[in-house]
């Protein structure tokens, strides 16, 4: 395949937040005066060298992520947007992505992303108590949660809220009743995070009291049998036509470019493929044919449609483990999917159903 005929998606990080979360371990840093001009001339830097090493490939995706992208002033995401569309083929009707905290942002300053551009929103809910959103260590309250989202949803916006369940005292009664709050918004995309616990962050230098896993596993099937969406993903929920594109697409294997400090990507380059890094000294390693197949599959297995079975995958595939386990993960001919038991176990599963050695 050439170089111009491979569509990459793009994704934009922003490192810099109100305040840093007690659980967030990304790359992402407190700064309350960041230099928006200079973090915009370093963005606008790397969409002109990926512009130049790639040719004007179509985008059909742009996900500002971080961090807070919703902090930046609205000139600085309509100059990103300018640059983009100055070196990229950006599609006719795409998704562009925007996450937000809810204390950044009002009707006014939503209106102006969205004339640059935006047409999706996702917002960083966490959870529906105040006290408990004050020992996470967010900066908003449920109130604030309630009118970005009701304003995002009444300006035609595609709206996801992320929320945050397995805090200590939670249980499947507590995330039920959680996910009860969250079927009465009407969302169309909620993504369901199960609280992970790292070492450099002030949780990990905590003694917290966290659930059990055989816990942790109930409150993941009570999150399935209670929301009112259905899942796509582990962690994603949406009703049809509302699930994230840029996520499908990065989780099917499509290419992508991650521009900015602390972002990701594996672009298609003149046959090869290559894990990326971003930033002024922009990274790029080769991948082995297995190692990308091997990829694909981890993320192709975290969806409910599964990945697929292209040549490269069967080959990274353990045939006999995969004939001999139906009750963990299925073959539907196109796909390779994983069973609702299989998701409980989806790490330890991998493990069993990929070659590693061909790696």
């Amino acid at each position: 395949m050439r170089r111009m005929e491979m569509p990459h998606n793009i994704y934009i990080h922003t490192p810099f937040c109100m305040s840093k979360c007690k659980y967030c371990a990304f790359f992402s840093a407190a700064c309350t005066a960041p230099d928006w001009d200079r973090f915009a001339d370093g963005i606008v830097r790397e969409i002109q060298f990926w512009g130049a090493r790639l040719g004007r490939v179509a985008v059909p995706t742009v996900f500002f992520g971080g961090g807070t992208p919703s902090l930046m002033p609205t000139r600085v995401f309509a100059r990103i947007m300018n640059a983009l569309h100055n070196n990229f083929n950006i599609a006719p009707n795409p998704e562009i992505t925007l996450e937000s905290n809810p204390k950044t942002l009002d009707a006014t300053r939503l209106r102006e992303f969205m004339d640059a551009g935006v047409n999706r929103l996702s917002v960083g809910v966490q959870r529906l108590d105040n006290p408990e959103l004050e020992f996470l260590g967010r900066r908003h309250n449920v109130r604030d949660a309630m009118q970005l989202l009701d304003v995002a949803m009444k300006m035609g916006l595609r709206v996801n809220a992320d929320f945050i369940y397995g805090i200590p005292g939670d249980n499947a009664d507590t995330v039920a009743q959680m996910c009860r709050d969250i079927n009465a918004l009407g969302l169309g995309h909620v993504s369901m995070y199960e609280l992970t616990i790292e070492k450099n962050t002030p949780f990990g230098q905590m003694n917290l009291a966290m659930p059990s896993n055989d816990a942790m596993a109930d409150m993941y099937c009570t999150i399935a049998g209670t929301l009112a969406l259905p899942r796509y993903e582990v962690s994603n929920y949406a009703t049809p036509g509302n699930e994230c594109i840029h996520n499908q697409n990065v989780w099917d294997g499509d290419a992508y470019v991650g521009i900015g400090r602390g972002a990701a990507g594996r672009p298609y380059i003149d046959g090869t493929w290559y894990e990326q890094r971003g930033g002024d000294d922009i990274q790029m390693q080769p991948l082995t044919p297995a190692a990308r197949a091997t990829e694909k599959i981890i993320t192709g297995l975290r969806t409910v449609r599964g990945v697929r079975k292209s040549d490269d995958v069967m080959r990274v595939i353990n045939t006999d483990w995969l004939r001999a386990n139906p009750e963990l993960v299925c073959d539907n001919g196109n796909r390779i999917c994983v069973t609702e038991k299989g998701m409980l176990i989806l790490d330890d599963l991998l493990l069993d159903l990929c070659n590693w050695d061909g790696k």
